[in-house]
């Protein structure tokens, strides 16, 4: 069964780990990553990536990439979204803090910011416009 927009668009908000995809060249399938993202209803999807990654490279070069989640408890469900990308802009360490805390336990917070903010380099936060949508709820097994 199709979702609605706006339970699509809550299944999207909630803080599951998505499958980034975005074109990799004519001679080779689309890079598929996984990746971590933030999301309002109603709004854009940004996610931060290592500003010298051949992913951002790629999201660059194509101006445009996928996201797809998904969950099979208590149903199986997924939502697709893909658009344009709006802007690129600094990562920013409250960004950071930000996407860590949606993802991880209050108490690991801080010292993977700290961790990630002095190892993994700078970050690139991409803002990607939803224009495409597929979404669905396949029901329960």
């Amino acid at each position: 069964m199709a979702l609605s927009r706006a339970d699509r668009e809550l299944f999207l908000a909630e803080p599951h780990v998505a499958a980034l995809s975005v074109e990799a060249g004519a001679d080779r399938a689309p890079l598929v990553v996984p990746i971590w993202y933030q999301y309002v209803p109603g709004g854009s999807v940004w996610l931060l990536t290592g500003t010298s990654s051949r992913k951002l490279a790629l999201i660059r070069e194509a101006g445009r990439c996928s996201l797809m989640v998904e969950t099979l408890d208590p149903t199986i469900r997924y939502v697709s979204v893909s658009g344009d990308i709006e802007s690129y802009t600094d990562g920013t360490r409250e960004e950071l803090t930000e996407m860590a805390a949606r993802y991880l336990p209050a108490e690991k917070v801080a010292d993977y910011v700290d961790f990630a903010w002095e190892n993994h380099g700078a970050q690139t936060k991409v803002v990607l416009r939803p224009g495409q949508w597929v979404a669905s709820d396949l029901g329960s097994i």
